[in-house]
């Protein structure tokens, strides 16, 4: 499986990275819960000034989601694409 990184600068004009976004195609049954959950997380890192600079956006899924959804997503479509 490919990701993504976004780097980008909050409120404040911190720097801040999100790491490990999946990357899946349009019609994907994951397609919109990602796009939607990382709309969520951004729009979250953004507004509010944090310690952290860099955030893993599969450790947040990890959080979020269903287990058996993310096991579904990081799981199998590594072992499908090795």
């Amino acid at each position: 499986m490919f990701y993504k990184r976004i780097e980008f600068k909050n409120v404040v004009g911190q720097k801040v990275k999100v790491t490990e976004i999946p990357v899946v195609a349009a019609n994907d049954r994951y397609y919109f819960m990602i796009q939607a959950r990382l709309q969520l997380f951004i729009s979250s890192l953004y507004k509010n000034p944090q310690e952290k600079s860099s955030y893993s956006f599969r450790e947040y899924l990890k959080r979020k989601i269903r287990w058996s959804d993310f096991e579904d997503l990081f799981h199998d479509y590594s072992k499908t694409n090795s």
